[in-house]
């Protein structure tokens, strides 16, 4: 069994381990670890941080998360510390203040240990996109770990953290975190707040939870949710106490099953599990019923078409004048904006700006983004019909377990059809999760996907629980 924070909270308040004893040991381990390449950099100075709590802790002071050791995604603000994207052109790039998420975080205790790898500016379902080096997974060093998190995946799964912050912005939390066997949330649009957050697609992306448990995740998820003034796009919506509502009854639950998931061409043990979990969750009660997801097939040329326009205009402010890597031996303005990009980028970087402004592009604008913004109204619709049926969705995660490093990468197409069953989430806004339910026969970790309502994160919390409990890896 992993170690989670739960478990450590209760040896903490008992007294039988230290903030700053957890500290030094996940440290150490990191470091021992440094070939799995999760860390961009580690925190020395956490130790202090440590001492400092382990006082709150005996003068009953400590905040809800009290010695939680976390990773951050290397595309979340942390003051004073780099924040790189993966990508050369911020490679030495200091962020002036903290996210948000990263300010809720510190105020319950939570003690960050370090920034984990990515694919550069979080673009990649694999993280070999970082400028930084591959990030090996845990379960099979041969195999990627999923991306764009794939740093933040590794570190949970190979129990370097407690718990690690990642970004989904078509499914990089969920599918990282199926690769290696851990816990990840995306939460709805909205009920996380984005200040501090890079961006990469504004109307995708959503910060959320890598851990090894349904519980910790949870237990993070009601810290940083919440409305910031600071962020428009965050929801003023009460926040539920997640934890609190786990362990309900799903007896009566009414999960939805989309056979346009189980004929997408995935892989048999893939399937097998996913089989095996409706069994139990209809022999525990659960109302099994089957919707419609009609438009399942045009979740990825919407969405790539969608995010790479956002792209295109989120990252033009790169361009060597105002941050960020700049040519030297340059001459004239022109040649410093296409030198210093040249340069900066890398090809994954490179391709989705390409798209983007070819899509925004006059002449091919309403052909390609005007329609596929109503495509991705059909596939709110699509959710929102079966929603009136069910209460949650079940899927794959992915359609396959890890694929070895090279496998995909010169064919993007494949790369990006390894998001095929996430996307359809971000594109309608709704939460979702990615919990372990067993192994294939390679020993390599299978994830099975629960997606609800938009902001009813507890009722995906609540099953993704129930298939925790009952599976045995």
């Amino acid at each position: 069994m992993p170690n989670t924070y739960q478990n450590f909270r209760k040896r903490l308040l008992n007294g039988e381990v230290t903030c700053k004893g957890i500290v030094e040991s996940y440290l150490k381990r990191a470091k021992s670890k440094a070939d799995l390449n999760a860390f961009l950099e580690l925190f020395d100075e956490s130790e202090e941080a440590a001492e400092q709590i382990d006082a709150k802790v005996k003068s009953g002071t400590a905040g809800k998360l009290a010695g939680m050791v976390l990773g951050v995604k290397d595309i979340i603000g942390i003051k004073e510390k780099r924040l790189t994207c993966g990508s050369k052109v911020l490679e030495n790039f200091v962020s002036p203040y903290d996210a948000t998420v990263v300010e809720r975080l510190k105020r319950e205790d939570v003690i960050i240990i370090g920034k984990t790898n990515m694919d550069e500016f979080a673009m990649g379902s694999s993280t070999e996109y970082s400028a930084f080096g591959p990030v090996l997974n845990p379960a099979d060093t041969s195999r990627v770990p999923g991306g764009s998190s794939g740093g933040s995946a590794a570190a949970v799964a190979a129990e370097l953290c407690h718990v690690a912050l990642g970004t989904d912005t078509g499914g990089s939390i969920r599918q990282p975190a199926s690769f290696c066997g851990v816990v990840g949330l995306k939460p709805t649009y909205g009920r996380v707040s984005r200040y501090g957050l890079v961006a990469f697609a504004s109307s995708f992306d959503v910060i959320g939870p890598f851990a090894n448990s349904v519980y910790d995740a949870a237990l993070v998820l009601e810290v940083i949710s919440g409305r910031d003034g600071r962020d428009s796009t965050s929801a003023a919506n009460a926040v539920p106490s997640f934890t609190s509502l786990l362990d309900r009854d799903i007896k009566s639950l009414r999960v939805g099953i989309a056979q346009e998931t189980l004929n997408s061409g995935i892989a048999d043990e893939v399937k097998q599990a996913i089989e095996k979990q409706i069994d139990n969750l209809r022999s525990a009660g659960a109302v099994i019923a089957e919707v419609a997801m009609p438009h399942l097939d045009y979740t990825i040329p919407a969405y790539y078409i969608l995010a790479t326009a956002e792209a295109s205009s989120n990252l033009e402010r790169y361009d060597g004048a105002r941050y960020g890597h700049r040519a030297n031996d340059v001459h004239e303005l022109d040649e410093m904006y296409v030198r210093s990009r040249t340069e900066g980028f890398g090809p994954e970087v490179k391709r989705r700006i390409m798209l983007g402004t070819f899509v925004l592009s006059a002449g091919y604008y309403d052909a390609y983004y005007r329609k596929a913004q109503k495509v991705r109204r059909l596939i709110k619709e699509d959710f929102d019909n079966a929603f009136k049926k069910v209460d949650v969705i079940l899927t794959p995660t992915a359609p396959t377990t890890a694929f070895r490093f090279g496998e995909k990468i010169s064919d993007p197409l494949q790369m990006y059809l390894s998001d095929v069953f996430t996307v359809s989430a971000n594109l309608a806004g709704i939460p979702g999760i990615s919990v372990p339910a067993g192994k294939d026969s390679q020993s390599l970790p299978i994830g099975v996907q629960l997606l609800g309502r938009q902001f009813e994160e507890e009722t995906i919390l609540t099953a993704a629980n129930f298939i925790e409990k009952t599976t045995k890896n």
